[in-house]
């Protein structure tokens, strides 16, 4: 193991913001990571994993580990379904795009989400009508001030929307390093009621479709949709969708009859964010190389060099003019550091 001093993180974030750590760590095994806790170190340890879910504002005096332990294992199996463990280096895209290719169904509708498997569970990552939680069977972590090794259960994760335990009781503690699946072989249930999949089935004349349609489906919508990070350094997402009480809906839906919302119970409204964030007049709007993207108003986005503070500025006024105009408090996804 080779610690890298003074290491640009630009290409290890997919805002593609150029901050530097003090120290950089590649860790490929748990054994590597085990031995790196246990050791005395000067500096406090950062944790990143595929740096899609976060905006770096600032240098990192810190010695940064990024997880890359890869690997992928069937753990068990019947004729109806599959238990599939994956490490946490693993890309999330490539891990759901080898569960399709072996037509184990569950996953097919998180394609395409940026990112690493190790860091899903945290955020309880989801798209079109499916969360992790949903097929979530476990996951293992290491406690930071031990190396001692512990397993999460999907009860234990208290997963909530984009939310888990990771990010609140526990949040800083613990590093995943592998993350444990059940998924079907056959029968699988598909989810195509959500956003434009139907169309998009509909368009290609697909009446009976495999999860590796849905899959497709859901590819070229977030294709059509979301900027490429390669290309436009962008974090996905960007604010969580607001839940808002049925009474305050209904109050809304008086002054703007075409507000898009999603009922969850008698009581509970959800609300698309980028719809809001659109009607504030944000969407395409560009300051420097900070900006929101011309298609999706959910999504800031790094045109080039913009640093992680003016990311920051613009998400801050978003928030108080969603605020000011609909009384609707918005919530980030991502992580700001």
């Amino acid at each position: 193991m080779k610690i890298a001093y003074h290491k640009s993180l630009r290409e290890y974030n997919t805002f593609g913001i150029d901050v530097t750590a003090a120290e950089f760590l590649e860790i490929t095994s748990e054994t590597e990571l085990k031995t790196i806790l246990l050791k005395e170190t000067k500096k406090p340890i950062f944790i990143l994993s595929g740096g899609s879910n976060m905006l770096l504002t600032k240098n990192l005096d810190a010695l940064v580990l990024h997880i890359a332990i890869k690997g992928i294992k069937v753990e068990k199996e019947s004729e109806d379904s599959v238990i599939v463990t994956a490490n946490a280096g693993e890309n999330w895209h490539e891990f759901v795009q080898y569960c399709i290719s072996k037509n184990y169904g569950g996953l097919e509708n998180l394609s395409l989400i940026p990112g690493y498997v190790g860091s899903a569970p945290i955020q309880n990552i989801g798209a079109y009508g499916v969360e992790l939680k949903d097929t979530f069977v476990s996951c293992e972590a290491v406690e930071i001030s031990t190396g001692h090794s512990c397993t999460f259960t999907a009860k234990e994760c208290k997963f909530e929307y984009r939310n888990s335990i990771f990010k609140n009781e526990v949040k800083g503690r613990y590093i995943i390093t592998k993350v444990t699946f059940k998924l079907t072989k056959k029968n699988h249930i598909l989810n195509t009621n959500y956003g434009a999949i139907e169309t998009a089935l509909a368009t290609k004349k697909i009446i009976k479709p495999t999860i590796k349609d849905v899959s497709e489906a859901v590819i070229e919508i977030r294709k059509s949709k979301l900027p490429d990070p390669v290309k436009i350094g962008n974090s996905g997402s960007f604010f969580k969708n607001p839940v808002i009480s049925s009474t305050q809906y209904l109050q809304l839906k008086n002054l703007y009859p075409t507000i898009p919302s999603y009922k969850i119970n008698e009581e509970s409204i959800k609300i698309p964010a980028g719809w809001l964030i659109e009607q504030c007049g944000f969407k395409g709007k560009r300051w420097g190389d900070a900006g929101v993207h011309e298609k999706q108003a959910l999504v800031l986005v790094n045109y080039n060099n913009a640093t992680g503070k003016e990311i920051l500025e613009v998400s801050l006024n978003i928030k108080k003019e969603v605020l000011d105009k609909f009384n609707i408090k918005l919530e980030t996804e991502v992580n700001i550091l």
